[in-house]
């Protein structure tokens, strides 16, 4: 198919035109999607730039989750803790109260005693989050890593705090029970082998039983501190990677986006731009025919 010739003004003014046309078009795919470069063919450089502050915002939003979820099974511990805690206050009071009680009344507060010796376990045992137990194994460890580009992490050695354990660290060390009738009676006995009677027992032996108590829930309290000073760091933690986030997602706009105002105003002067090539290629045409009236 032969080629229609055109005058030098007309082809002038019509590439003119399709240059505005595609000026126009950038600038109205920048308003529709707000962004300045939206591809590497738009600028190389700023895209890929952009890019690796995205992707590693984005690597900090999945270990925020993680942080998010290491935050919670450290407060399932804690929350564990708290509830032994208050067992053993209750158990404290139980000896305090046999200690002058009489024989009648101490029979019901051993069989009270002992009825909530059998929960220590079961609440240690119940505290764990996602099947991580920070209370019944010194072996269990949670881990959270912070980054993929550095070894920032943090570790939480577990404790083991069951009664009956022998573990260093466990609540009572050494006290030879199994069943929770005899845990009663050797935690007032003091003894890893002899079993005394509420009933039986002198003011010493209910003494002692206190004092091992005591010592329980200072061993407690300093878990629940750890675990206490844990969660404020890793919420600390949470806490920068959030506002590490916005840094690299806003030094990432700061390249690729576009001035809504400017691509705004932008659109106005190319549209005036297009009627005015418009209105030369009629100007051109108009010479055209006037050559072509000359034949008539």
């Amino acid at each position: 198919m032969a080629e229609i010739a055109l005058s030098s003004s007309i082809r002038t003014n019509l590439l003119s035109l399709q240059r505005t046309d595609s000026l126009a078009q950038r600038t109205e795919t920048r308003l529709a999607t707000g962004q300045r470069v939206n591809s590497a063919i738009d600028d190389a450089v700023s895209f890929f730039q952009a890019k690796s502050l995205t992707d590693r915002a984005s690597d900090i939003s999945d270990r925020k989750s993680e942080i998010n979820q290491a935050i919670s099974s450290l407060q399932a511990a804690n929350d564990g803790v708290e509830a032994v805690d208050a067992t053993l206050r209750q158990l404290k009071g139980i000896l305090q109260s046999a200690k002058t009680a009489s024989t009648t009344e101490q029979t019901a507060l051993q069989t009270q005693f002992n009825t909530l010796s059998e929960q220590l376990n079961q609440i240690l045992n119940d505290s764990s989050y996602q099947g991580l137990n920070l209370l019944n194994s010194s072996t269990a460890k949670l881990t959270v890593q912070f980054s993929d580009s550095s070894n920032a992490k943090l570790d939480v050695q577990g404790k083991n705090l069951q009664v009956s354990s022998t573990t260093s660290g466990a609540l009572f060390t050494s006290i030879g029970a199994t069943a929770a009738g005899s845990l009663a009676c050797n935690i007032i006995a003091f003894s890893a082998s002899s079993s005394v009677a509420f009933t039986s027992a002198s003011v010493s032996n209910f003494d002692k039983g206190i004092a091992r108590l005591d010592e329980a829930i200072t061993t407690l309290r300093s878990t629940a501190a750890d675990l206490g000073s844990n969660v404020t760091f890793l919420n600390t933690r949470l806490d920068f990677s959030q506002s590490y986030v916005d840094t690299l997602e806003t030094g990432a706009d700061k390249l690729t986006l576009a001035d809504i105002n400017e691509e705004g105003a932008n659109l106005v002067a190319l549209q005036t731009r297009q009627q005015l090539a418009l209105q030369a290629l009629s100007f051109a045409g108009q010479n055209e025919r006037a050559v072509l009236s000359l034949f008539r």
